[in-house]
């Protein structure tokens, strides 16, 4: 198992189970995140204070006791109130592990990951089950059996208690499948140094199209959704132990301190916090 902590904030992950990461912030008063998305489904539950949340294109106030949840690649942003303390703590999840469980429980019949509707649910007994899994997580006394049996059981019950969402957005049928083209393309060549002219040509549309319809789908510009992908493959490649240096430049920036900027801009942690966790 590994952690690194702050006194105010802490990882967890476990290299027996590889699909999941978890995060605590005791006091996030200075803990502010630009708009960005994970490849990850994300679960949070607010445990102190109170900040707001962007997710979707709209707003939300949460507090103590408040659960958020962030489907996979939805651009997003939490951010306290101007000087009121907040803590929280975040449960990260790869995909496929959470679809296969889907597949097993019978929630989607498709086979592709079954996103949910519910952006911040009004549920107790949902708060008090997440912050019980994240205690488990991070508590020593549990082995990597115990710690997978309660995931299991919280995510297995998180489809009773949470809807299902629909498509991309309300930009139209056309709009859509061709900003998820230009998305994965993002993705796909997202170390490479792209142009405007590259996505477009991906898409099928102009640039003046691409930008308009892109920013509506996803909330943010081409641009900054390839900054994302960058940031997102390199928390994996943290994860691995690779170096800062090398990630930086193997993620597609020009160097570290750029790298390090962007990654705290959507992280609200640095590279060296994230990436050097120590064996408990």
């Amino acid at each position: 198992m590994e952690r690194n902590a702050t006194p105010n904030q802490q990882f967890w992950r476990d290299a027996a189970l590889p699909f999941v990461e978890a995060q605590r912030v005791q006091e996030g008063r200075d803990i502010c995140f630009a708009k960005h998305s994970h490849d990850t489904f994300s679960i949070g539950a607010i445990t102190g204070g109170a900040s707001t949340c962007w997710n979707r294109g709209h707003s939300h106030d949460v507090t103590a006791g408040s659960v958020v949840v962030i489907n996979p690649e939805d651009v997003h942003a939490c951010n306290p109130r101007n000087g009121v303390p907040w803590s929280y703590q975040m449960i990260y999840l790869e995909c496929d592990w959470l679809r296969d469980l889907q597949c097993d429980i019978g929630a989607d019949a498709s086979g592709d990951f079954a996103m949910f509707a519910d952006i911040v649910p009004e549920d107790a007994g949902l708060y008090h089950d997440l912050t019980a899994m994240g205690d488990a997580l991070f508590d020593g006394d549990i082995d990597a059996l115990g710690k997978e049996t309660a995931l299991v059981a919280f995510f297995t019950d998180l489809h009773d208690r949470l809807d299902r969402k629909g498509g991309l957005s309300d930009v139209g049928a056309g709009d859509n499948a061709k900003m998820a083209r230009a998305a994965d393309f993002i993705r796909s060549h997202c170390v490479d140094a792209l142009s405007l002219a590259d996505i477009c040509g991906a898409a099928g549309v102009s640039p003046s199209h691409l930008v308009r319809a892109f920013k509506k789908t996803y909330g943010m510009t081409p641009y900054a959704y390839l900054i994302n992908c960058r940031i997102q493959r390199a928390r994996h490649a943290l994860r691995r132990g690779e170096k800062i240096v090398d990630v930086a430049l193997e993620t597609g920036f020009a160097d570290q301190a750029h790298f390090q900027r962007m990654f705290k801009r959507l992280t609200a942690t640095t590279p060296r916090l994230y990436a050097r966790a120590q064996a408990a």
